[in-house]
């Protein structure tokens, strides 16, 4: 599939090429703070429905393009949608978190797992994929994703979410050869999903590691990042001249900034716990920088909004490699207006950084 891209600055910042103003996407920038997204969730009936009806997934995925000036798209749909085509039953209670009927619990539950077929187990997200790229029609870039291995193997054994992580930290202090089996089948699976969202037409990737951060620094070495490492180097990434380039995300993971740009990604998200111009100075040129604007500043002011995001731009500094983005998720109660806010001050304070570069 091939499309001339009308706006590529979010490709060219990942590859560190020149731009002519930091290029912005939110991560869930469709979701719940949007009314139309509340109305199209409505009309699905339910969370699970919206993401496995391709033509509703590309609506969502659509709606936060007509409201702001967004330099990239980025596919609707769980980073739990893999552990569920294994079979082990994901649901959503209203309002609440992800739950799975069937979690992970003894090594017999190991063995059934299976790698699913991304055309098969998953084709409705790669049916969702392929439209949206045609729907897009070369406007701005699509973004596919996955969970990391542990942050799906924490939501497999734990059954869901947790506070305390009781379930999976017993496995890799107790049986670390079982989570071991259960982060390599995790690992193939999250291989061919990316890999067929590329083929499908996803043009950069992005890997969540949510719960890195919950770990010591020798077992996220040897539990997520190992694991992470293997997901970068099994891409298929060429697409013509270019390599789609990939985002590495552990929340949490500041301590690990130089392992975590040392695996082959093309970019390390930043949570808003670590300054932009720190992580620039640590990692130096080998890869990007994405982040990091703390989304509780969406509750802010405009005025407050356009300041804070003038200290993430001076954090960053002048020259190529940055794709601003929140630190995490925006925030279900935030105003839509005021990602706008964010959004348009982006590309107006931004300039000046790229005076000297841009195209």
């Amino acid at each position: 599939m091939i499309t001339t891209l009308h706006n590529d600055r979010l490709l060219r910042a990942l590859r560190r090429q020149p731009v002519d103003v930091t290029p912005v996407w939110l991560m869930r920038q469709a979701g719940r703070y949007l009314p139309e997204y509340r109305a199209t969730r409505a009309r699905a009936g339910n969370f699970m429905r919206l993401c496995q009806t391709p033509e509703l997934a590309c609506e969502v995925t659509l709606q936060p393009l007509a409201r702001f000036p967004l330099d990239a798209a980025i596919l609707f749909s769980d980073i739990l949608t893999v552990p569920d085509a294994m079979g082990l039953g994901l649901s959503f209670s209203e309002g609440g978190g992800p739950q799975f009927a069937r979690p992970v619990h003894s090594a017999a539950d190991i063995k059934r797992l299976f790698v699913p077929d991304p055309e098969v187990e998953l084709r409705y997200v790669m049916d969702a994929v392929r439209l949206i790229r045609q729907e897009l029609r070369g406007q701005v870039p699509l973004i596919g994703f996955a969970g990391s291995p542990w942050t799906l193997a924490t939501y497999m054994v734990e059954g869901g979410s947790s506070k305390d992580y009781v379930r999976i930290k017993s496995l890799l202090y107790d049986q670390p050869e079982s989570l071991h089996r259960l982060l390599e089948i995790t690992t193939q699976s999250i291989i061919a999903y990316l890999n067929a969202q590329l083929a499908s037409g996803a043009q950069a990737l992005m890997v969540f590691d949510t719960w890195g951060g919950i770990l010591t620094p020798r077992a996220y070495q040897e539990f997520s990042l190992a694991y992470l490492s293997r997901i970068v180097a099994g891409l298929v990434r060429k697409t013509g001249d270019e390599q789609a380039p990939v985002i590495l995300f552990t929340k949490g993971g500041g301590a690990w900034l130089e392992e975590i740009a040392a695996t082959g990604c093309d970019a390390v998200g930043i949570d808003w716990t670590l300054n932009l111009g720190d992580a620039r100075r640590r990692i130096g040129d080998r890869v990007a920088v994405q982040g990091n604007l703390d989304p509780a500043v969406l509750y802010a002011s405009p005025d407050r909004i356009r300041q804070q995001v003038a200290h993430v731009l001076a954090d960053f500094g002048p020259g190529p490699g940055h794709v601003f983005n929140l630190g995490h998720g925006i925030q279900p109660g935030t105003d839509p207006e005021h990602a706008r806010v964010l959004v348009e001050a982006v590309h107006e304070l931004s300039g000046p950084y790229h005076a000297s570069t841009g195209r």
